[in-house]
């Protein structure tokens, strides 16, 4: 079944088992020259230290290699395999299956698992349990039957997926206790502040009713924001092909934009989790309208180039992104290259000495804003695997170029 490697060990013979595709090839000329006279030992030196756990069984089960890194993963020393049924090295729970599995795949020739990276637990030889991944190949050595399986620890990994599904949870948790049990008793708060403003609209106190309403106002829409970034951290759902200018027309009818006005410019079609997009969409469309007003960028600049210090570049700062109106355009399209899209308006813009600061969670000069919007653009594009930028439109706006 197999082909004898020009220069191997005499008695060692390489195959490409039933896949086969390279037994028409010379294997030779898959060695450099330097290597065609090789000797026993140095493929031997190959096998041992190889990081993977190696095993070779026959078609009854019993183990006829074991590498030294199975002594790493597994606890046994190879030794102890040799000789000794696979069987050893599967929970109790599952060596009937496995019996019956591979008894099946002689019989049949059929697989009923994937042989390429399978998770499966072994047993360790101290008794607990072991992921691993393992890839497995038939062959034949001398006329008889093998197959083996390169194995190679995963405890790591499953430890992180453990450690992201409490995470979740806890989100998920978090964003209830947001949803209903915050939002519940500020809902209460808020319909006995309006009873009290109406019942005292000629009388005294009506400034301190409006404070309190400003307050819970303020506390509503840091619920809000604090509620969209828990869900943001769940990670995408199923991802599309969507049409760009379809979800930034139905994203914008979600925002207060006043008298803001929304151009699209043949923004394409992207693969992308809908509501995560237009999650990202919404926060850039609130900034763009709450932070845009262009009728001081003038001053701003001017504060941006004229100033040196640290604090009058945060001032500038302050003048250019936080103090907003709804005066301003904001326009969606395409890359030049196609590669992408982007989101710009015409507002005051993000001096370039910020520009990277703008998306650090808590990031806000505004005594109104929570600082979350942006980092929220951020991590749903990170999400995607999207690099962002962020610029000056024409008009000296922010501009966001999504590559997608």
């Amino acid at each position: 079944m197999g082909s004898n490697v020009a220069g191997a060990p005499e008695g060692v013979e390489m195959t490409s088992g039933d896949e086969a595709t390279r037994e028409e090839e010379s294997i030779a000329e898959l060695i450099h020259p330097r290597l065609r006279d090789a000797d026993e030992a140095f493929f031997r030196t190959l096998v041992e230290n190889t990081s993977e756990g190696i095993l070779t069984i026959d078609a009854e089960s019993t183990i006829l290699f074991a590498n030294p890194a199975i002594e790493r993963i597994l606890g046994y020393e190879p030794a102890e395999l040799v000789g000794s049924s696979k069987l050893e090295i599967i929970p109790d729970r599952l060596k009937a299956v496995h019996e019956r599995r591979l008894q099946q795949y002689i019989e049949t020739g059929e697989r009923n698992i994937d042989w390429d990276g399978v998770e499966l637990p072994a047993r360790h030889e101290d008794g607990h349990e072991v992921p691993v991944t393992i890839s497995l190949r038939e062959h034949e050595f001398r006329g008889e039957r093998l197959f083996t399986g390169i194995f190679r620890d995963v405890s790591r990994e499953k430890a992180q997926e453990e450690r992201l599904e409490a995470q979740n949870e806890r989100l998920e948790r978090f964003a209830s206790v947001l949803s209903h049990d915050l939002r519940n008793p500020l809902n209460v708060a808020q319909g006995y502040t309006e009873l009290i403003a109406a019942e005292n609209e000629d009388g005294d106190g009506d400034e301190r009713v409006e404070e309190l309403a400003e307050s819970l106002d303020r506390m509503e829409e840091l619920i809000e924001d604090m509620l969209e970034l828990a869900q943001q951290e769940g990670g995408l759902g199923t991802t599309r092909r969507l049409s760009v200018e379809e979800v930034v027309r139905e994203t914008w009818g979600w925002v207060r934009t006043d008298d803001a006005d929304l151009t699209v410019e043949a923004p394409g079609s992207i693969d992308a989790d809908r509501s995560r997009l237009a999650s990202l969409l919404e926060n850039l469309f609130r900034n763009a309208v709450e932070h845009g007003s262009p009728s001081h960028r003038s001053q701003a600049r001017d504060d941006a180039v004229e100033h040196g210090s640290t604090s009058n570049r945060s001032q500038a700062h302050d003048n250019a992104v936080e103090h907003g109106g709804s005066d301003v355009t904001v326009r969606v399209g395409g890359l030049e290259d196609g590669e992408g899209f982007y989101v710009e308006d015409t507002g005051r813009g993000i001096p370039e000495d910020v520009r990277t600061a703008v998306f650090e969670q808590g990031y806000t000069t505004s005594a109104e804003g929570t600082g979350i919007g942006l980092s929220i653009v951020e991590e749903v594009a990170d999400a995607h695997d999207w690099a962002v930028r962020v610029g000056e439109s024409e008009e000296g706006g922010a501009r966001f170029e999504f590559r997608v």
